[in-house]
């Protein structure tokens, strides 16, 4: 089976890649090696940061971004920082959406209340989700599938010594914590997921649908809602939410049988507060596709062992050596495989680790400090030559 497979592999192998995809960028905006993209450090307004993306999709379906600075509309604040990482499936078109359009949400809503809070960030996320709706709206007609495109949605917020995290779907973040007694860095989950393998997710959603016995089903040792989706929360997935969504020119295989009288999944995130502490070294925001390969504490020993430049990038190379390691193969083979076909062997994965100093932390959100802007990229094509939507047997896989 395995040899199978490899003489599969040979054929769509391309040695050139490494021709094709060269590295380019400054590091201002971050550096192109191959299918992976980086910037190995840069400053936000409380810290240090790296940042990685390795693609693997035919096209790139996670989405990130670091905003630093003004966190309104105002300039005259309030200040922190803003960390978006946004793991579509699907196709792109949901994450990319989120991308452009979450964080101007969020400046919009902090300026009419002044100031951040739980209020401020749940506002952005059901605008950002309404107005994709709108975009599906207007878009059916002509191409229905982007019904059955989402994107989970994770999101960080520093502002005046407050953490805020903000979750839909199976994205983490993990804070790094000294123990000063012992000088050990302990791993703290801060996010809540949502994927139906967590036997308290599809209680939740036995609980919410107590009339539906396949609401959550086991299909190929996998636990997902209605047979079809891992998450039970995301931003998109309309066709989960609106029966109206849930009948022709929509694919066949993504109708559900029968219609439903509520949304099936949901699009309300789970939101965190933490009041950040001398003792908080830094915080790892990731796509589940680096979850796959290593624990919490695993991430952040990484991490904590290594110089702070290039941690992101470290932790993907590092996930990557794991997933050829499965496979029982090179990681210099491994990296000769193109996208698309790499997807057989790993997801995209994302990978946002933010440093935390003290002294800048503890300062307050009327502060001003550097404005940054950087979003994470991915194998630039040329127009003529981006994939076809997705085909049926490729949605709804995450």
């Amino acid at each position: 089976m395995l040899s199978e497979l490899m003489n599969f592999l040979k054929a769509c192998w391309r040695p050139s890649s490494s021709e094709r995809y060269v590295h380019t960028g400054s590091d201002a905006a971050g550096r192109q090696d191959g299918l992976l993209w980086y910037k190995d450090t840069g400053q936000h307004m409380n810290g240090e940061f790296s940042m990685a993306v390795v693609q693997a999709n035919n096209l790139l379906e996670d989405q990130s971004q670091v905003e630093s600075g003004s966190l309104s509309s105002h300039e005259s604040g309030p200040y922190g920082t803003f960390i978006g990482i946004y793991d579509g499936h699907g196709g792109p078109e949901t994450s990319r959406y989120i991308n452009d359009h979450l964080f101007p949400h969020l400046k919009r809503f902090t300026s009419e209340q002044q100031s951040m809070s739980v209020d401020v960030i749940r506002k952005a996320f059901q605008a950002t989700e309404e107005g994709f709706l709108s975009l599906v709206t207007k878009q059916w007609p002509m191409k229905p599938q982007i019904a059955a495109v989402g994107s989970c949605c994770l999101v960080g917020v520093i502002c005046g010594g407050t953490l805020y995290i903000a979750n839909l779907g199976d994205s983490r973040a993990v804070l790094g914590r000294l123990v000063k007694a012992t000088g050990e860095v302990l791993s703290v989950q801060l996010s809540t997921e949502h994927n139906a393998s967590i036997e308290s997710v599809r209680q939740e959603l036995h609980s919410l649908h107590p009339d539906d016995p396949q609401i959550v089903v086991l299909k190929h040792n996998v636990w997902r809602v209605k047979g079809i989706i891992q998450v039970s929360k995301s931003i998109g997935d309309v066709y989960l939410k609106r029966a109206e969504f849930n009948r022709e020119p929509l694919y066949a295989k993504f109708r559900l049988r029968d219609t439903f009288r509520r949304p099936i999944l949901s699009a309300e995130p789970s939101i965190c507060v933490h009041q950040l502490q001398p003792h908080d070294q830094f915080i790892i925001f990731a796509s589940d596709g680096l979850w796959e390969h290593f624990s919490n504490q695993e991430a952040v020993d990484i991490i904590q062992n290594h110089p702070r430049n290039g941690s992101a990038r470290r932790l993907v190379k590092a996930a990557l050596q794991e997933a050829a390691k499965k496979r029982e193969m090179r990681y210099s083979d491994l990296k000769k495989i193109d996208r698309g076909v790499r997807r057989h062997f790993h997801d995209d994965i994302t990978v946002i680790v933010v440093f935390l100093d003290t002294n800048l932390v503890s300062r307050a959100s009327s502060v001003k400090g550097p404005t940054v802007s950087v979003r994470g990229g991915g194998v630039n094509l040329r127009a003529n030559s981006l994939a076809p939507c997705a085909t049926p047997t490729e949605l709804g896989t995450t």
